[in-house]
């Protein structure tokens, strides 16, 4: 049985780091391919920033504020209007604000209205 790959000897062939296949280097040639090698360049440089991951369907409602339409009264996850009783329009996701603790919406932060 006669088989095609050559063995391995570093001074014929080498494995590529991406695919592992066999190939013989020319100059300073570390991968078997072009495909290769801009795979081991894509892994080196992916980007390590985290996702921000938005809250599941069932929990949304507890971290958003809503605010009253007639009255301005703002609330955190609660949608009724005790005072008015009416609903609210959601303003988006937030929290209390530290300085206040009135409810406030992140994007009303990062726009600069909060």
């Amino acid at each position: 049985m006669v088989d095609d790959a050559p063995s391995r000897n570093d001074g014929v062939t080498m494995a590529c780091p991406v695919c592992g296949s066999g190939f013989a280097p020319s100059g300073r040639r570390r991968h078997c391919s072009d495909a290769c090698r801009q795979a081991a360049w894509r892994r080196r440089h992916a980007s390590t920033a985290p996702e921000v991951a938005a809250p599941t369907k069932g929990t949304k409602r507890a971290v958003t504020v809503y605010v009253c339409n007639d009255c301005d009264a703002r609330s955190l996850g609660e949608q009724y209007c005790v005072d008015c009783r009416t609903f609210m329009r959601a303003a988006g996701i937030g929290g209390f604000c530290p300085c206040c603790e009135e409810p406030v919406a992140v994007a009303e932060i990062i726009e600069g209205g909060g």
